[in-house]
């Protein structure tokens, strides 16, 4: 596992200068803020932000992970982790049937030729409805993910704006493409477990890179039944993240 201390005036400048050192992209790391910066008083006993930076998505086993996830790797097909199971349309509710018309008919006007694939969703103990997950799949659907996903998840808003419409109520649908946000689930569920560990170890306050609201629910859910630690979202917009913080 690499890793770096990097200091620099702010936090993020700290971030950025080590994701060039490292040659790395933002979901590529886990950051954690060892120092925050201090100007002090008439610039006696300033010190600058001093951060951590862990490479994690080179790492073998999360590599295997990957192709174990999505049949990259020859040979490994055998080894996938069980996804849900594909539901005949006999089986589907009103909320999955609408869904998947819905996004047919944005994926024909968008010129992607894709199949899709309605599965039940994990169920995460928080009470509502059970969620719907149409997967795309086939064709260049790598063109529905972009980067970190934002795509897939601006996608997935205006289908169920159009679902919600439709049904005149809220429409408990999650769209992927190619299984991405599975294995994302997967290895951030992992991230969370790791992290955790580490944070009683050192004793300290782990904060990990800004994520999208789905993906820190991901870790919330993930850590929530844990006695020692607790989790924290801090920081506005896109730059809002997750702490988890010993106990």
């Amino acid at each position: 596992m690499e890793m770096i201390e990097v200091t620099a005036n702010s936090v993020q400048a700290a971030i950025d200068k080590g994701l060039a050192q490292l040659k790395a992209r933002p979901g590529e790391v886990v950051v954690e803020v060892l120092e925050e910066p201090n100007t002090g008083l008439f610039g006696f006993g300033a010190r600058e932000a001093r951060v951590r930076l862990v490479l994690i998505s080179r790492r073998r086993e999360e590599r295997q992970e990957d192709y174990n996830q999505f049949g990259d790797s020859p040979g490994e097909s055998r080894q996938h982790p069980a996804r849900p199971k594909s539901v005949s349309e006999e089986d589907m509710d009103e909320d999955a049937l609408v869904g998947k018309q819905v996004l047919e008919e944005l994926l024909a006007k968008m010129g992607v030729d894709a199949r899709i694939d309605v599965q039940l969703a994990e169920d995460d103990d928080d009470g509502e409805k059970p969620h719907w997950m149409l997967n795309v799949s086939g064709g260049r659907v790598n063109r529905l993910i972009g980067r970190r996903g934002e795509t897939l998840s601006a996608l997935q808003h205006i289908v169920r704006l159009i679902c919600s419409r439709r049904l005149e109520r809220r429409a408990n649908i999650i769209i992927d493409a190619g299984a991405y946000k599975f294995g994302r689930t997967k290895r951030l569920r992992g991230l969370a477990k790791r992290m955790a560990k580490q944070a009683v170890q050192q004793g300290r306050t782990i904060t990990l890179e800004p994520m999208l609201p789905n993906e820190r629910r991901i870790i919330h859910l993930t850590l929530r039944g844990r006695n020692d630690v607790q989790t924290r979202s801090v920081g506005e917009g896109r730059s809002r993240k997750v702490t988890i913080v010993p106990n």
